[in-house]
């Protein structure tokens, strides 16, 4: 029995940075100051102009501004450290450790809100209604701002937990192919069904069955023949695609042949592409913008019907809500920061791709390096004469592989 071993990285450098990883540190940055400023000029009003409600808002927002520097700390380092060798697969998870003790802190002072307003219900104190509800109208008014500059009229994915899955495949599904009766529009289907073969006539007559046919040449030499059939303005193959869709169509037309190259990418799971330092950040400016928004209408139930327990349920409720946030933040960071297989359906396509061709994986480990970074290590037996690089070939659709070892051993 021989073996041989290889690792292999896609990049040389361990650079495994999110996407925007510099746009959202400068955004963090530019939060922290507003908050700052925010902090100082509340707590030097309620100073001067003796507000002790105002002075506590400040030191609230003080909390606010801290969990948004620990965000801002770690991309900082993260950038600065990416080509640190003591990190071994890079400073990517920055974010997730960041997002992680985020998740801690919001988790306390969820409790403590819980805490706070559980004594207030059974012991109520009397609320300055005239300072109370402008200040909490200005707090709101701040988050909402943070909000806009952290997620800088973009979706990043907060979805507090709760993800939301798309089709892990990008390929080029579709194809122009001009022919000498007019354009034809070639392309795999697979909305909710088995991949067929469509063509459709874009212009020209319209296209018929038994005129067309269609064979794929996959890379290994392979040749596959699909019949058409006439489903009412387009044709479709009868059989359906094998996986991977990474071949070379030959269209046949009556006489003409034309030749259509299909590449197959595979990209990861939604969660792992994921900024959970940016989620953390804007969870915690969204967690207090919901807190306020309570407390306003608390506050104006509670002046308008002297309901003083609706200030307190409103509290509880908003700790119930920051509570569900930070278990979803927890969940999500910790597994990243043990090594969880980030995307199970990815880790199938992984094995499909190495045991198509009757070769056998028996280890396979797959963890996030940072955000759309994923790292592999693959051991895969064959009976074949094949090192590691036919099968980092093969591997080549996998996009979000970043780092990738191979090790091959060749029964005899």
């Amino acid at each position: 029995m021989s073996e041989s071993s290889v690792v292999s990285s896609l990049s040389h450098r361990h650079l495994f940075l999110g996407v925007g990883h510099e746009k959202s540190e400068r955004k963090t940055w530019a939060v922290i100051w507003l908050c700052g400023a925010m902090m100082l000029a509340e707590i030097i009003g309620g100073i001067t102009f003796g507000s002790i409600a105002l002075v506590a808002d400040g030191l609230h927002m003080s909390t606010h501004a801290g969990a948004l520097l620990l965000a801002a700390l770690a991309y900082t380092y993260a950038r600065k450290h990416s080509d640190d060798e003591r990190f071994t697969f890079g400073t990517g998870k920055f974010g997730d450790l960041a997002g992680f003790t985020s998740a801690i802190i919001l988790a306390m002072i969820a409790l403590l809100i819980a805490y706070e307003s559980i004594v207030r219900l059974f012991e109520p104190v009397p609320i300055h209604f005239a300072e109370a509800i402008p200040i909490a109208c200005v707090g709101l008014a701040v988050n909402v701002a943070s909000a806009w500059l952290l997620s800088g009229g973009h979706h990043h994915g907060h979805d507090h937990g709760h993800g939301h899955g798309h089709d892990a495949h990008h390929h080029d599904e579709t194809h122009t192919i001009k022919t000498d009766s007019g354009l034809i529009t070639l392309e795999v289907f697979e909305a909710g069904v088995p991949p067929r073969f469509r063509l459709r006539a874009e212009s020209g007559p319209a296209l018929a069955a038994e005129k067309v046919s269609l064979e794929t040449v996959r890379p290994d030499g392979s040749i596959q023949k699909f019949t058409m059939r006439d489903c009412g303005g387009y044709v479709e193959s009868i059989e359906e695609i094998p996986e991977p869709h990474e071949f070379t169509v030959n269209v046949h037309l009556g006489n003409q042949t034309h030749a259509v190259i299909f590449e197959e990418h595979e990209h990861a799971h939604e969660s792992a592409h994921r900024d959970n330092n940016m989620r953390a950040a804007v969870i915690h400016v969204v967690a207090d913008a919901a807190v306020s928004v309570l407390v306003i209408v608390g506050l104006l139930l509670a002046r308008a019907f002297d309901w003083l327990f609706m200030d307190p349920l409103a509290g509880m409720i908003g700790s119930a809500v920051i509570a569900s946030w930070s278990y979803g933040l927890i969940r999500d960071t910790s597994a990243i920061l043990l090594d969880m297989n980030p995307d199970c359906r990815m880790a199938s396509n992984l094995r499909q791709a190495i045991e198509c061709d009757g070769d056998r994986l028996i280890d396979l480990h797959l963890w996030r390096l940072g955000p759309g970074h994923l790292g592999a290590i693959i051991s895969v037996i064959t009976a074949r004469d094949r090192g590691p690089e036919y099968y980092r070939a093969r591997l080549n659709r996998f996009r979000s592989l970043a780092h990738v070892t191979i090790e091959v051993t060749q029964k005899t």
